[in-house]
C-alpha cells in the first residue's frame, strides 16, 4: 500500500481528497435533511438557537445593541444580490485578464448553484423558527439556510477556483481561508439573528461544500487537459489566454 500510494502524485491525491469530502458532504445533508423531516433535530435546534439568547429573554440576542448590527451586516454578505454582484465582479476581472474559461466556470458554478438554493427550499418547504422573534427579514422557507448554502457555493467556489489560478502556497491558503471564513460567520449570523435552525445552517454549508468542490473537480479536469490555463507562479506573469 505504502508503494502503491508513492506512485500516485500530487495532483491525484488532492483530487482524491477532494471527492471524498464531497461525497461526505452529501451525506451529510441526505442525514441532515431526513432527520429535519422526522424531527429529530428539533432538541439540538431549540437548544443551539436559545444559546444565541439572553437567559430568560428570547427575544433579546447575546450581546449589546450594536453587536446585533455587526451580525446584520455579516448576514447580508450571504444575501443574493450581494453574492451575484461580487460573482459579476470576479468574471469581469477573469474576462479582462483573459481567463475567458474561469469566467464561464464562475458563472455558471454561481447561477446553477442559486438555482439549486432555490429547488431544495421549494421541495423542503420548512417554515422558519418560531421559537424566537426574527431580528432581520425573511419572506422564503427555511431548509437549507439559503444565506448559509450560497455563501458556500459564491465563496468556496470563487476561492477554490481562484486558488487553483496560483501555483504559490502561501496564496493558495490565503484565499481558501478568507473563502471558509466568510462562509462560517454569515451561517452563524443566521442563527443569531433567530431567521434559521442550526440545522438548516449546516446542511446549507454541507451542499455548499460538495458544490464548491465539485466546481473545483472541474477546473482540475479542466487544467489537466489543456483546455485551462496553468496556475501562474508570480503575479507579474503575462496572462495567458484559455
Amino acid at each position: 500500500m505504502p508503494a502503491l500510494l508513492a506512485r500516485v502524485g500530487r495532483a491525484e491525491k488532492s483530487t482524491l481528497l477532494a471527492i471524498c469530502v464531497a461525497a461526505f458532504s452529501l451525506y451529510g445533508f441526505v442525514e441532515l435533511a431526513d432527520d429535519m423531516a422526522e424531527g429529530d433535530t428539533r432538541d439540538f435546534d431549540r437548544m443551539l438557537l436559545l444559546a444565541f439568547r439572553e437567559a430568560g429573554d428570547p427575544s433579546d440576542p447575546l450581546g449589546p445593541r450594536w453587536f446585533e448590527e455587526v451580525m446584520r451586516d455579516f448576514t447580508a454578505l450571504g444575501g443574493t444580490s450581494v453574492l451575484v454582484a461580487i460573482a459579476l465582479a470576479v468574471v469581469g476581472f477573469l474576462v479582462l485578464t483573459r481567463k475567458l474559461h474561469f469566467a464561464w466556470m464562475v458563472a455558471l458554478s454561481v447561477s446553477l448553484g442559486i438555482a439549486l438554493s432555490s429547488a431544495l427550499k421549494w421541495v423542503f418547504a420548512r417554515p422558519r423558527p418560531d421559537l424566537v422573534p426574527h431580528a432581520t427579514e425573511v419572506y422564503t422557507h427555511s431548509f437549507p439556510s439559503g444565506h448559509a448554502m450560497l455563501s458556500a457555493v459564491v465563496y468556496l467556489t470563487l476561492g477554490a477556483l481562484l486558488a487553483r489560478s496560483r501555483a504559490e502556497t502561501g496564496v493558495k491558503i490565503y484565499l481558501l481561508s478568507v473563502a471558509v471564513l466568510l462562509t462560517l460567520v454569515v451561517g452563524v449570523s443566521r442563527v443569531y439573528l433567530g431567521v434559521h435552525w442550526p440545522s438548516d445552517v449546516l446542511a446549507g454549508w454541507a451542499v455548499g461544500a460538495a458544490w464548491a468542490l465539485a466546481c473545483w473537480l472541474v477546473m482540475l479536469w479542466l487544467q489537466a487537459r489543456g483546455r485551462v490555463a496553468p496556475p501562474s507562479s508570480s503575479a507579474g506573469d503575462p496572462p495567458a489566454p484559455d
